[in-house]
């Protein structure tokens, strides 16, 4: 469904009959009708009997003619020129205002989403960081590009592959890079995507334990003494994010006056773990508020492959029975998540900001992504690395240059889409290989016509294979309209482990795995071989 048209210029259904309306050198508005038909694409023309020759024949004729000159579509004619603002943020589920969380507090996407198409259900190619990001900048899947683990650059099995920012490069862009945006850490002889940018990146080969708080004065007490989380009273630049978004200010204010068009990819680090907003955004949630989590035990029948150690946030509590936090802790923890939120959201808003302040927004197409979900004990699990939906479904956003009117798609998306989305946005050719669709007749039609049947989602078992080591299994998961179809299939020979079923129409927090089920085998069959043909796995057929 849709809320609205995606542009104040509105479109035209194919059969209607509506005002035309341009803006000319003047000011001076011009209403002509014009009968498009049914499939029709090209110019419009007017109805109506033509006049009679003579003098006012003539200057009506004339009349005619300009009608039809500002009847023509009133986008800009050079859409080359675009300048693109990529903004990346890191393990953010949709829990957002915009995405329906009236918890949340994201007064500055709710802003953008505004102006943006918001695609309801989009989905990671692989939660967690490397593989996904990879894939979205490559425009290719995981297991194409080889890349399904942390360690491995996009670039040691693909080295004369073109990126996104790179292909802008290559076509008359400047491209720059403040903050996150690929993986970083662990690639010493990388280091982010130099062949990307036209300047060296900034602020984004780094690791998420280092963004300590760094300020000029003694350092505030740490209020929460839950591990995983800090509370310090400490202004926004002392993390990473606020001295990005400043960066990023910065960079605005130079691009304003650049003659080439710029791609600036702005990458914050934040909602990931560990949970340090200063202690303002804290303060936004009175604790009464937050609540635990609604499903907090595995799905009725899930097999055990499908779950994971909740490394990446347990491993602080260790010394705690069983090896979990308790009670009180799991809230402080969802607190912590949704202050880094909301402190991630400030960020944003100055880069916005910045962008209206130099007049660059009707010029700019905006582009705002997660490169995967998150758990927060749901389903006994926490952080990312599963195949289930909280981990898989990412917000994403695109605001095209001088939108100012909201749309909400409900098609199935892939973050894989936004490589040839943004290339046709702007013009430029579609490089040879992208697995991703062009989102425009989303985005650019009135009816809306699903571009996939299914999206995909994929992750490893182990969830953090050994250095070096391949894993031992890989679980691909098949998001439709309805269900969740996840097959586990050993990595060396293609045969099935495990396989589960959830249907979201009865089911939306996946607690019960239809798979048990032994009336559900002949759609199981079904999803299996349908997975097999779309992702083109030759073992598995």
């Amino acid at each position: 469904m849709r809320t609205a048209n995606p542009s104040p210029l509105g479109h035209v259904r194919t059969g209607a009959r509506r005002p035309k309306k341009c803006r000319t050198a003047r000011g001076i508005q011009v209403h002509a009708y014009a009968r498009i038909p049914p499939g029709a694409n090209g110019p419009v023309t007017l109805s109506g009997p033509l006049p009679v020759w003579g003098r006012e024949g003539l200057f009506y004729l004339l009349f005619i003619g300009l009608l039809l000159f500002l009847s023509q579509p009133c986008h800009p004619q050079n859409p080359s020129r675009w300048n693109v603002l990529f903004i990346a943020v890191d393990d953010m589920r949709v829990d957002l205002g915009c995405y329906g969380n009236p918890l949340v507090q994201t007064p500055n996407l709710d802003r953008l989403a505004q102006r943006s198409t918001l695609f309801q259900r989009a989905y990671c190619q692989q939660a967690v960081c490397n593989p996904s990001r990879a894939s979205l900048l490559t425009g290719r899947r995981p297991d194409t590009i080889g890349v399904i683990d942390l360690p491995t650059h996009f670039r040691e099995n693909n080295p004369d592959i073109v990126t996104l920012p790179q292909w802008f490069k290559m076509h008359g862009y400047f491209t720059r890079n403040i903050g996150k945006i690929f993986h970083n850490w662990r690639q010493d002889d990388y280091r982010g995507d130099p062949e990307s940018w036209s300047v060296p990146a900034e602020m984004h080969y780094n690791s998420h334990g280092n963004d300590t708080p760094q300020t000029d004065t003694p350092l505030p007490p740490d209020l929460s003494g839950v591990p995983r989380t800090e509370i310090r009273d400490v202004p926004d630049e002392a993390y990473f994010d606020g001295r990005i978004a400043s960066r990023a200010v910065e960079a605005l204010e130079e691009l304003r006056t650049s003659r080439d068009p710029f791609f600036l990819a702005v990458g914050f680090w934040k909602p990931h773990a560990p949970f340090n907003a200063p202690k303002r955004y804290w303060d936004r949630y009175p604790r009464q508020t937050i609540l635990f989590p609604h499903n907090p035990a595995p799905p009725i029948g899930v097999p055990s492959i499908a779950l994971h150690d909740s490394r990446e946030i347990l491993r602080g509590f260790r010394d705690r029975p069983g090896g979990v936090p308790t009670p009180e802790e799991v809230i402080t923890l969802r607190h912590g998540y949704y202050a880094a939120i909301s402190y991630v959201d400030a960020q944003i808003g100055r880069v916005l900001d910045a962008l209206d302040a130099n007049g660059l927004t009707s010029s700019t197409i905006v582009v705002f992504w997660s490169d995967h979900g998150y758990h927060l004990g749901e389903h006994g699990l926490w952080a990312k690395t599963s195949n289930f939906e909280l981990d898989t479904h990412v917000p994403l956003m695109i605001a095209e240059a001088g939108q100012e009117q909201s749309q909400r798609i409900e098609s199935l998306v892939e973050l894989l889409d936004v490589f040839p989305t943004l290339t046709a946005m702007c013009g430029l050719p579609q490089p040879v290989g992208l697995e991703g669709k062009d989102l425009q007749p989303l985005i650019r039609t009135d009816v809306e016509s699903p571009i996939h049947g299914a999206v995909y989602s994929q992750h490893t078992r182990p969830a953090y294979p050994p250095a070096g080591a391949g894993p031992e299994a890989m679980g691909y998961s098949m998001r439709t309209d309805r269900f969740r179809y996840t097959e586990w299939r050993d990595y060396r020979t293609g045969a099935i482990l495990a396989q589960e079923l959830y249907d979201h129409l009865r089911d939306p927090g996946e607690s019960y795995n239809l798979a048990i089920d032994p009336t559900h085998a002949s759609l199981l069959t079904y999803f299996s071989r349908r997975m097999a043909s779309d992702l083109r796995l030759s073992a598995f057929d």
